[in-house]
């Protein structure tokens, strides 16, 4: 069975967040390390989504500065793509942003991965910019997710109504 367990920067063990960082950044990407210690660890929430074996598979975070909810490192093991993780980490982290007060969320997508957080109602602002080699945008996001039932994209359903 599925699971999702919350952690909460400086009190508990990161390790679980970091072994899937490592595997898809490192190893698939080739993100030097240097890139991926941006220091806000500790001071984030995190969320991680665990496999019926109880394997960590999914993982994400939201870090919170005086002004903005920046949800970031946001990855999926290659072996657990496509079930939808990488859409329930997105639809927790906005929803534990709006219940913390941040009716705008931010992140900085891979341009390859644009459409994604479009489909869950970001949208692209400022100019293209590359962080660790890799070609990125800047995105943002007002309020909840909207789920099926129509009046904006549905994060759930995948059908964009």
């Amino acid at each position: 069975m599925i699971s999702m367990k919350w952690f909460f920067g400086e009190k508990e063990d990161l390790s679980d967040v970091h072994v899937i960082r490592r595997e898809v950044f490192m190893e698939e990407q080739n993100v030097p390390a240097a890139h991926l210690n941006d220091g806000t660890d500790a001071e984030s929430i995190h969320v991680v989504v665990y496999d019926e074996n109880e394997k960590p598979v999914s993982t994400g975070r939201v870090h919170i500065t005086d002004d903005d909810f920046i949800i970031g490192r946001v990855a999926t093991v290659k072996s657990h793509r496509s079930q939808g993780l990488a859409t329930g980490i997105m639809q927790a982290l906005i929803e534990a942003c709006v219940q913390m007060g941040g009716e705008r969320q931010l992140l900085h997508s891979q341009t390859e991965a644009q459409g994604f957080y479009e489909k869950l109602g970001f949208t692209p602002y400022g100019e293209e910019f590359e962080k660790a080699g890799i070609p990125h945008i800047a995105m943002e996001h007002f309020g909840s997710i909207k789920r099926c039932g129509g009046g904006g994209h549905c994060g759930g359903c995948g059908k964009g109504h």
